[in-house]
């Protein structure tokens, strides 16, 4: 029994070296770094919608949980849909952990379709954590009239997106697959200015939301049917619309299907916190666990209740693992999605 005893403090303390470092020298290290400094989170959107609310809403308590305590301050960053902030996060941030990122959910799929714009590359991101599966979901304005599928194969529907966003993709998509008539609007700099265009009646329809988002951000408008929920993009029925069709659902051949699954794959992690290449193992492994504290903080969870911010999350390495499964896409799968995508892609 004794030299089993000493067995496994032997063993304990080989795991705690691991790194070249005792387990509690390896934490006042990461402590010590971090004492005094600011953390920064890029939100790659205007302010005002579900992205911003979740970085600034992480941020008011992630740092706590972080050793040391860094003060947190969220930043934001718009711009071609989401592939601006990304590529500074790739190119220009500071690669030591005290920048961390909200990335948007089509980042993988821009990538593996060599999108021209594109400098990043997702898999030398590390994922600290993704707070929602929720799927996006296609709307229309309750006074259109345009209520199904069937609706938007019929007549013209004006959808409005910013450029370069999923919105665009979806819509693009369902035209080229399913006979769908999206006249695509972009242009706007966020979700926020499309939700006020269709309040006004410039467009028809919002091509892309994540569901979380409207239950979040315009809760009014779901009790009121001021919006009609057309379409879910995601891998899996939400059980809040069980009768709304995912977009793979729609297809009608095997090859079709592959391409909208591959498409939906990037709402599995719709709302993830990345950081740079290059942060050191041990900055990492902390950033990490203060994401999964903060997923189980009561005051966190609270205050996400209170606003109705869907909380379904998702470990880093989890995330990473659809993340870089995304990017390594099937050849032939991502190859049509291009070529349906036509300038999207390019």
């Amino acid at each position: 029994m004794i030299e089993m005893k000493r067995r496994y403090a032997a063993r304990a303390a080989l795991a705690a070296l691991a790194l070249g470092l005792p387990a509690s020298a390896q934490a006042d290290a990461v402590g010590d770094f971090y004492k005094g400094k600011t953390v920064s989170i890029i939100i790659g959107t205007s302010p005002g919608n579900d992205y911003d609310f979740r970085g600034r809403l992480l941020g008011r308590y992630i740092g706590a949980h972080i050793p040391g305590q860094p003060t947190v301050v969220p930043r934001n960053m718009p711009g071609a849909g989401g592939i601006q902030a990304a590529n500074w996060m790739a190119a220009l941030a500071p690669r030591d952990g005290t920048t961390l990122h909200m990335i948007m959910s089509n980042m993988m799929s821009a990538q593996a379709m060599d999108v021209k714009a594109v400098k990043y590359d997702t898999r030398q991101f590390t994922w600290i954590g993704n707070t929602t599966n929720a799927p996006n979901v296609m709307a229309t304005w309750h006074t259109t009239g345009v209520t199904s599928i069937d609706d938007m194969r019929k007549r013209s529907v004006t959808v409005g997106a910013p450029m370069g966003t999923a919105g665009v993709i979806y819509a693009e998509l369902m035209n080229a697959l399913i006979a769908t008539k999206l006249n695509i609007v972009t242009g706007y700099p966020g979700g926020n200015e499309v939700n006020l265009a269709m309040e006004r009646g410039e467009v028809d329809a919002r091509a892309s939301n994540n569901w979380a988002s409207w239950k979040a951000n315009q809760p009014e408008w779901l009790k009121d049917h001021k919006i009609n929920i057309i379409v879910q993009v995601g891998l899996r029925r939400s059980p809040d619309l069980p009768n709304v069709p995912l977009l793979s659902e729609l297809a009608t051949n095997e090859s079709d299907r592959q391409v909208m699954e591959f498409l939906s794959a990037d709402t599995a992690i719709a709302r993830s916190l990345v950081t740079t290449p290059g942060v050191p193992a041990d900055r990492i492994t902390a950033l990490r666990r203060a994401f999964d504290a903060v997923m189980k903080d009561p005051q966190f969870l609270a205050e996400a209740d209170k606003a109705k911010m869907d909380i379904s999350p998702t470990t880093g390495e989890e995330a990473q693992k659809i993340a870089d499964s995304i990017v390594n896409a099937p050849k032939d799968v991502v190859e049509r999605s291009k070529a349906l995508l036509g300038d999207l892609a390019r």
